[in-house]
Protein backbone atom coordinates (compact mmCIF):
# COMPACT_ATOMS: atom_id res chain seq x y z
CA UNK A 1 0.00 0.00 0.00
CA UNK A 2 1.28 3.48 -0.84
CA UNK A 3 2.23 5.37 2.31
CA UNK A 4 0.31 8.42 1.06
CA UNK A 5 -2.97 6.52 1.27
CA UNK A 6 -5.26 7.93 3.99
CA UNK A 7 -4.68 5.92 7.13
CA UNK A 8 -8.31 5.38 8.10
CA UNK A 9 -7.54 1.84 6.87
CA UNK A 10 -5.20 1.33 9.85
CA UNK A 11 -8.30 1.09 12.03
CA UNK A 12 -9.61 -1.70 9.79
CA UNK A 13 -6.82 -3.95 11.12
CA UNK A 14 -8.43 -5.82 14.01
CA UNK A 15 -5.41 -5.79 16.40
CA UNK A 16 -4.83 -2.05 16.03
CA UNK A 17 -8.57 -1.31 16.22
CA UNK A 18 -8.80 -3.25 19.49
CA UNK A 19 -5.72 -1.46 20.80
CA UNK A 20 -7.24 1.90 19.83
CA UNK A 21 -10.52 1.00 21.55
CA UNK A 22 -8.72 -0.10 24.71
CA UNK A 23 -6.80 3.14 24.81
CA UNK A 24 -9.99 5.18 24.36
CA UNK A 25 -11.79 3.32 27.15
CA UNK A 26 -8.87 3.49 29.57
CA UNK A 27 -8.20 7.16 28.86
CA UNK A 28 -11.87 8.13 29.22
CA UNK A 29 -11.94 6.37 32.58
CA UNK A 30 -8.76 8.08 33.76
CA UNK A 31 -9.92 11.54 32.67
CA UNK A 32 -13.35 11.11 34.26
CA UNK A 33 -11.66 10.04 37.47
CA UNK A 34 -9.24 12.98 37.31
CA UNK A 35 -12.10 15.50 37.17
CA UNK A 36 -13.82 13.89 40.14
CA UNK A 37 -10.61 13.60 42.15
CA UNK A 38 -9.65 17.22 41.45
CA UNK A 39 -13.04 18.66 42.37
CA UNK A 40 -13.43 16.39 45.41
CA UNK A 41 -9.90 17.14 46.64
CA UNK A 42 -10.44 20.90 46.39
CA UNK A 43 -13.84 20.59 48.08
CA UNK A 44 -12.29 18.60 50.95
CA UNK A 45 -9.33 20.93 51.51
CA UNK A 46 -9.76 24.23 49.65
CA UNK A 47 -5.98 24.06 49.13
CA UNK A 48 -3.98 24.62 45.95
CA UNK A 49 -1.07 22.87 47.65
CA UNK A 50 -3.17 19.71 48.17
CA UNK A 51 -4.04 19.70 44.46
CA UNK A 52 -0.31 19.65 43.87
CA UNK A 53 0.01 16.69 46.25
CA UNK A 54 -2.51 14.78 44.11
CA UNK A 55 -0.17 15.21 41.14
CA UNK A 56 2.80 14.15 43.28
CA UNK A 57 0.95 10.99 44.40
CA UNK A 58 0.59 10.00 40.74
CA UNK A 59 4.18 10.83 39.88
CA UNK A 60 6.08 9.09 42.70
CA UNK A 61 5.05 5.50 41.73
CA UNK A 62 6.17 6.15 38.16
CA UNK A 63 9.49 7.54 39.36
CA UNK A 64 10.13 4.65 41.74
CA UNK A 65 9.05 1.88 39.36
CA UNK A 66 10.58 3.05 36.07
CA UNK A 67 13.48 0.57 35.95
CA UNK A 68 11.28 -2.39 36.90
CA UNK A 69 8.57 -1.37 34.42
CA UNK A 70 10.91 -1.27 31.43
CA UNK A 71 12.57 -4.55 32.28
CA UNK A 72 9.23 -6.36 32.71
CA UNK A 73 7.82 -4.87 29.48
CA UNK A 74 10.82 -6.26 27.56
CA UNK A 75 10.58 -9.75 29.11
CA UNK A 76 6.85 -10.55 29.20
CA UNK A 77 3.81 -10.31 26.96
CA UNK A 78 2.91 -6.63 26.82
CA UNK A 79 -0.78 -7.38 26.29
CA UNK A 80 -0.94 -9.30 29.57
CA UNK A 81 0.83 -6.50 31.45
CA UNK A 82 -1.68 -3.96 30.16
CA UNK A 83 -4.62 -6.15 31.17
CA UNK A 84 -3.34 -6.56 34.73
CA UNK A 85 -2.88 -2.80 35.03
CA UNK A 86 -6.40 -2.08 33.79
CA UNK A 87 -7.82 -4.52 36.33
CA UNK A 88 -5.97 -2.76 39.17
CA UNK A 89 -7.26 0.60 37.94
CA UNK A 90 -10.82 -0.76 37.92
CA UNK A 91 -10.46 -1.96 41.51
CA UNK A 92 -9.04 1.42 42.60
CA UNK A 93 -11.95 3.25 40.93
CA UNK A 94 -14.35 0.94 42.75
CA UNK A 95 -12.67 1.79 46.06
CA UNK A 96 -13.11 5.51 45.36
CA UNK A 97 -16.78 4.94 44.54
CA UNK A 98 -17.46 2.96 47.72
CA UNK A 99 -15.45 5.37 49.85
CA UNK A 100 -17.33 8.38 48.52
CA UNK A 101 -20.73 6.70 48.92
CA UNK A 102 -20.10 5.53 52.49
CA UNK A 103 -18.25 8.63 53.67
CA UNK A 104 -14.97 7.03 54.77
CA UNK A 105 -12.93 8.62 51.96
CA UNK A 106 -10.81 11.43 53.42
CA UNK A 107 -7.80 13.37 52.15
CA UNK A 108 -5.34 10.65 53.21
CA UNK A 109 -7.19 7.67 51.72
CA UNK A 110 -7.81 9.67 48.54
CA UNK A 111 -4.07 10.18 48.08
CA UNK A 112 -3.35 6.50 48.75
CA UNK A 113 -5.84 5.29 46.14
CA UNK A 114 -4.58 7.85 43.62
CA UNK A 115 -1.06 6.52 44.23
CA UNK A 116 -2.24 2.94 43.53
CA UNK A 117 -3.76 4.12 40.25
CA UNK A 118 -0.50 5.92 39.49
CA UNK A 119 1.45 2.69 40.04
CA UNK A 120 -0.81 0.80 37.63
CA UNK A 121 -0.48 3.50 35.00
CA UNK A 122 3.29 3.48 35.49
CA UNK A 123 3.22 -0.04 34.01
CA UNK A 124 0.37 0.46 31.54
CA UNK A 125 1.51 3.59 29.70
CA UNK A 126 5.01 2.51 28.53
CA UNK A 127 3.79 -1.02 27.83
CA UNK A 128 1.03 0.27 25.53
CA UNK A 129 3.52 2.65 23.91
CA UNK A 130 5.97 -0.17 23.18
CA UNK A 131 3.19 -2.39 21.83
CA UNK A 132 2.28 -0.16 18.85
CA UNK A 133 5.29 -1.04 16.63
CA UNK A 134 4.22 -4.69 16.82
CA UNK A 135 0.81 -3.82 15.38
CA UNK A 136 1.81 -1.77 12.30
CA UNK A 137 4.78 -1.69 9.87
CA UNK A 138 7.57 0.76 10.64
CA UNK A 139 6.89 3.20 7.77
CA UNK A 140 3.32 3.66 9.02
CA UNK A 141 4.33 4.27 12.62
CA UNK A 142 3.98 8.11 12.54
CA UNK A 143 0.41 7.74 11.25
CA UNK A 144 -0.33 5.07 13.84
CA UNK A 145 0.94 7.30 16.64
CA UNK A 146 -1.16 10.17 15.31
CA UNK A 147 -4.21 7.90 15.46
CA UNK A 148 -3.14 6.69 18.89
CA UNK A 149 -2.91 10.31 19.98
CA UNK A 150 -6.39 10.90 18.56
CA UNK A 151 -7.66 8.04 20.73
CA UNK A 152 -6.17 9.65 23.80
CA UNK A 153 -7.50 13.08 22.91
CA UNK A 154 -10.96 11.77 22.02
CA UNK A 155 -11.05 10.31 25.49
CA UNK A 156 -9.73 13.51 27.01
CA UNK A 157 -12.60 15.41 25.43
CA UNK A 158 -15.30 12.95 26.42
CA UNK A 159 -13.87 11.98 29.80
CA UNK A 160 -13.77 15.37 31.53
CA UNK A 161 -17.13 16.38 30.06
CA UNK A 162 -18.79 13.15 31.19
CA UNK A 163 -17.04 13.36 34.53
CA UNK A 164 -18.18 16.93 35.10
CA UNK A 165 -21.80 16.20 34.31
CA UNK A 166 -21.88 12.86 36.18
CA UNK A 167 -20.45 14.60 39.23
CA UNK A 168 -23.86 16.26 39.62
CA UNK A 169 -25.04 12.81 40.78
CA UNK A 170 -22.07 12.59 43.15
CA UNK A 171 -18.45 11.42 42.88
CA UNK A 172 -19.47 7.77 43.27
CA UNK A 173 -21.27 7.89 39.92
CA UNK A 174 -18.09 9.11 38.21
CA UNK A 175 -15.86 6.52 39.85
CA UNK A 176 -18.29 3.69 39.14
CA UNK A 177 -18.47 4.56 35.44
CA UNK A 178 -14.67 4.83 35.30
CA UNK A 179 -14.30 1.37 36.81
CA UNK A 180 -16.57 -0.10 34.15
CA UNK A 181 -14.53 1.51 31.38
CA UNK A 182 -11.26 0.17 32.80
CA UNK A 183 -12.78 -3.32 32.61
CA UNK A 184 -13.87 -2.67 29.00
CA UNK A 185 -10.27 -1.76 28.14
CA UNK A 186 -9.15 -5.04 29.72
CA UNK A 187 -11.54 -7.00 27.50
CA UNK A 188 -10.33 -5.23 24.34
CA UNK A 189 -6.71 -6.04 25.14
CA UNK A 190 -7.64 -9.66 25.84
CA UNK A 191 -9.16 -9.93 22.35
CA UNK A 192 -5.95 -8.87 20.52
CA UNK A 193 -4.39 -11.81 18.70
CA UNK A 194 -0.81 -11.38 17.56
CA UNK A 195 2.32 -13.50 17.49
CA UNK A 196 4.52 -12.89 20.50
CA UNK A 197 7.99 -14.37 20.60
CA UNK A 198 9.57 -14.35 24.07
CA UNK A 199 12.87 -12.46 23.88
CA UNK A 200 16.13 -13.98 25.10
CA UNK A 201 16.14 -13.74 28.89
CA UNK A 202 19.26 -11.83 29.87
CA UNK A 203 20.25 -12.15 33.51
CA UNK A 204 18.98 -9.20 35.53
CA UNK A 205 21.84 -6.81 36.19
CA UNK A 206 22.47 -3.12 36.64
CA UNK A 207 23.47 -2.97 32.98
CA UNK A 208 20.15 -4.40 31.77
CA UNK A 209 18.13 -2.27 34.20
CA UNK A 210 19.82 0.95 33.09
CA UNK A 211 20.04 -0.01 29.41
CA UNK A 212 17.14 2.28 28.47
CA UNK A 213 18.81 5.31 30.01
CA UNK A 214 22.14 4.44 28.37
CA UNK A 215 20.48 4.10 24.98
CA UNK A 216 18.75 7.48 25.27
CA UNK A 217 21.99 9.18 26.32
CA UNK A 218 23.70 7.75 23.23
CA UNK A 219 21.11 9.35 20.90
CA UNK A 220 21.27 13.18 21.14
CA UNK A 221 18.09 13.71 19.11
CA UNK A 222 16.07 11.37 21.36
CA UNK A 223 17.56 12.85 24.53
CA UNK A 224 16.79 16.36 23.30
CA UNK A 225 13.22 15.50 22.31
CA UNK A 226 12.13 13.92 25.57
CA UNK A 227 14.00 16.38 27.81
CA UNK A 228 12.42 19.26 25.87
CA UNK A 229 9.00 17.87 26.73
CA UNK A 230 10.06 17.36 30.34
CA UNK A 231 11.06 20.97 31.01
CA UNK A 232 8.58 22.70 28.71
CA UNK A 233 5.49 21.01 30.14
CA UNK A 234 6.92 20.97 33.67
CA UNK A 235 7.00 24.75 33.54
CA UNK A 236 3.98 25.34 31.32
CA UNK A 237 1.48 22.85 32.76
CA UNK A 238 -1.55 24.54 34.33
CA UNK A 239 -4.04 21.67 34.46
CA UNK A 240 -3.65 21.21 38.22
CA UNK A 241 -4.95 24.75 38.70
CA UNK A 242 -8.05 24.35 36.52
CA UNK A 243 -10.32 23.77 39.55
CA UNK A 244 -9.23 27.19 40.88
CA UNK A 245 -9.78 28.87 37.50
CA UNK A 246 -13.21 27.25 37.13
CA UNK A 247 -14.38 28.12 40.61
CA UNK A 248 -12.65 31.37 41.59
CA UNK A 249 -11.57 33.15 38.37
CA UNK A 250 -14.04 32.13 35.65
CA UNK A 251 -16.90 31.53 38.11
CA UNK A 252 -18.26 28.22 36.78
CA UNK A 253 -19.19 24.94 38.45
CA UNK A 254 -18.10 21.32 37.91
CA UNK A 255 -19.48 21.44 34.36
CA UNK A 256 -17.13 24.33 33.59
CA UNK A 257 -14.17 22.42 34.98
CA UNK A 258 -15.06 19.49 32.72
CA UNK A 259 -15.27 21.74 29.67
CA UNK A 260 -11.97 23.44 30.51
CA UNK A 261 -10.22 20.08 30.88
CA UNK A 262 -11.68 18.93 27.57
CA UNK A 263 -10.59 22.04 25.63
CA UNK A 264 -6.90 21.10 25.17
CA UNK A 265 -8.00 17.66 24.01
CA UNK A 266 -10.31 19.21 21.41
CA UNK A 267 -7.38 21.04 19.88
CA UNK A 268 -5.16 17.98 20.16
CA UNK A 269 -7.76 15.70 18.58
CA UNK A 270 -8.24 18.02 15.62
CA UNK A 271 -4.50 18.27 15.05
CA UNK A 272 -3.87 14.53 15.51
CA UNK A 273 -6.47 13.72 12.84
CA UNK A 274 -4.77 16.19 10.50
CA UNK A 275 -1.40 14.56 11.17
CA UNK A 276 -2.85 11.09 10.61
CA UNK A 277 -4.14 12.19 7.20
CA UNK A 278 -1.21 14.47 6.30
CA UNK A 279 1.91 13.32 8.18
CA UNK A 280 4.82 15.69 8.55
CA UNK A 281 7.31 15.20 5.73
CA UNK A 282 9.86 18.01 6.13
CA UNK A 283 11.43 20.37 8.69
CA UNK A 284 10.26 18.04 11.47
CA UNK A 285 12.70 19.31 14.10
CA UNK A 286 11.96 23.01 13.61
CA UNK A 287 8.25 22.26 13.47
CA UNK A 288 8.44 20.64 16.90
CA UNK A 289 10.26 23.63 18.39
CA UNK A 290 7.69 25.99 16.89
CA UNK A 291 4.90 23.91 18.43
CA UNK A 292 6.53 24.06 21.87
CA UNK A 293 6.83 27.85 21.58
CA UNK A 294 3.15 28.10 20.68
CA UNK A 295 2.36 25.96 23.72
CA UNK A 296 4.09 28.54 25.91
CA UNK A 297 2.27 31.47 24.31
CA UNK A 298 -1.12 29.76 24.73
CA UNK A 299 -0.30 29.09 28.39
CA UNK A 300 0.39 32.78 29.00
CA UNK A 301 -2.87 33.82 27.30
CA UNK A 302 -4.85 31.35 29.38
CA UNK A 303 -3.17 32.52 32.58
CA UNK A 304 -4.12 36.15 31.98
CA UNK A 305 -7.65 35.54 30.69
CA UNK A 306 -10.73 36.22 32.80
CA UNK A 307 -13.16 35.50 29.94
CA UNK A 308 -14.43 31.92 29.66
CA UNK A 309 -14.47 31.90 25.83
CA UNK A 310 -10.92 33.26 25.53
CA UNK A 311 -9.70 30.75 28.11
CA UNK A 312 -11.25 27.91 26.11
CA UNK A 313 -9.63 29.16 22.90
CA UNK A 314 -6.21 29.36 24.53
CA UNK A 315 -6.56 25.82 25.86
CA UNK A 316 -7.60 24.53 22.42
CA UNK A 317 -4.49 26.12 20.87
CA UNK A 318 -2.38 24.71 23.69
CA UNK A 319 -3.61 21.19 22.96
CA UNK A 320 -3.14 21.48 19.20
CA UNK A 321 0.47 22.62 19.55
CA UNK A 322 1.26 19.98 22.17
CA UNK A 323 0.11 17.04 20.04
CA UNK A 324 2.48 18.02 17.22
CA UNK A 325 5.37 17.58 19.62
CA UNK A 326 3.87 14.34 20.97
CA UNK A 327 3.55 12.68 17.54
CA UNK A 328 7.04 13.71 16.44
CA UNK A 329 8.62 12.62 19.71
CA UNK A 330 6.85 9.26 19.94
CA UNK A 331 7.59 8.39 16.32
CA UNK A 332 11.24 9.38 16.65
CA UNK A 333 11.78 7.36 19.83
CA UNK A 334 10.11 4.18 18.55
CA UNK A 335 11.63 4.28 15.07
CA UNK A 336 15.13 4.67 16.50
CA UNK A 337 14.77 1.91 19.13
CA UNK A 338 15.12 -1.85 18.50
CA UNK A 339 12.16 -3.92 19.69
CA UNK A 340 14.10 -5.73 22.42
CA UNK A 341 14.82 -2.32 24.00
CA UNK A 342 11.44 -0.63 23.49
CA UNK A 343 10.04 -1.49 26.92
CA UNK A 344 12.99 0.01 28.79
CA UNK A 345 13.27 3.04 26.53
CA UNK A 346 9.50 3.62 26.68
CA UNK A 347 9.58 3.38 30.48
CA UNK A 348 12.23 6.10 30.69
CA UNK A 349 10.32 8.12 28.10
CA UNK A 350 7.10 7.83 30.11
CA UNK A 351 8.99 8.84 33.24
CA UNK A 352 9.92 12.08 31.49
CA UNK A 353 6.28 12.55 30.43
CA UNK A 354 5.04 11.72 33.91
CA UNK A 355 7.54 14.13 35.42
CA UNK A 356 6.35 16.92 33.14
CA UNK A 357 2.67 16.18 33.83
CA UNK A 358 2.30 14.93 37.41
CA UNK A 359 5.36 16.68 38.90
CA UNK A 360 4.37 19.71 36.82
CA UNK A 361 1.04 19.71 38.65
CA UNK A 362 2.92 19.68 41.95
CA UNK A 363 5.13 22.53 40.77
CA UNK A 364 2.07 24.51 39.68
CA UNK A 365 0.39 23.99 43.05
CA UNK A 366 3.47 25.09 44.99
CA UNK A 367 4.09 28.10 42.72
CA UNK A 368 0.45 29.15 42.97
CA UNK A 369 0.57 28.88 46.76
CA UNK A 370 3.70 31.09 46.81
CA UNK A 371 2.95 33.69 44.12
CA UNK A 372 -0.73 33.36 43.32
CA UNK A 373 -2.56 31.38 40.63
CA UNK A 374 -2.30 33.80 37.69
CA UNK A 375 1.40 34.69 38.18
CA UNK A 376 2.22 30.98 38.47
CA UNK A 377 0.67 30.17 35.08
CA UNK A 378 2.22 33.19 33.33
CA UNK A 379 5.68 32.48 34.74
CA UNK A 380 5.36 28.86 33.59
CA UNK A 381 4.43 29.87 30.03
CA UNK A 382 7.37 32.26 29.83
CA UNK A 383 9.64 29.48 31.10
CA UNK A 384 8.44 27.21 28.29
CA UNK A 385 9.43 29.81 25.69
CA UNK A 386 12.87 30.11 27.29
CA UNK A 387 13.36 26.32 27.28
CA UNK A 388 12.42 26.06 23.58
CA UNK A 389 14.98 28.72 22.64
CA UNK A 390 17.70 27.14 24.79
CA UNK A 391 17.11 23.58 23.51
CA UNK A 392 17.42 24.70 19.88
CA UNK A 393 21.01 25.65 20.65
CA UNK A 394 21.82 22.70 22.91
CA UNK A 395 20.48 20.00 20.56
CA UNK A 396 21.19 20.99 16.94
CA UNK A 397 20.75 17.33 15.87
CA UNK A 398 17.12 17.52 16.98
CA UNK A 399 16.57 20.96 15.47
CA UNK A 400 17.93 19.85 12.09
CA UNK A 401 15.87 16.64 11.70
CA UNK A 402 14.22 16.94 8.30
CA UNK A 403 11.88 13.95 8.20
CA UNK A 404 10.73 10.80 10.02
CA UNK A 405 11.49 7.58 8.20
CA UNK A 406 10.45 4.02 9.07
Amino acid sequence: MNSSTPRSSVLYDRPFALFWSARVASSIAFQMQAVAVGWQAYALTGSAFYLGLVGLAQFLPMFLLTLAVGHIADRYDRRLIARVCQTVEAVAAGALAVGSATGWLDRTSLLIIVAVTGAARAFEAPTMQALVPGLVPGPLLPRAYALSASANQTATILGPTLGGFLYVAGPSAVYGAAGGLFLAAHLCMAAIRMRWVPPPREPVSLRTLFAGMAFIRSRPAILGAISLDLFAVLLGGATALLPIYARDILRTGPWGLGVLRAAPALGALSMSLVLARYPLTRRVGRTMFGAVAMFGIATIVFGLSTVFGLSLGALVLLGASDVISVVIRNSLVQLETPDEMRGRVSAVHMLFIGTSNQLGEFESGVTAALFGTVPAVVIGGAGTLLVAALWMRLFPALRDIETLRG
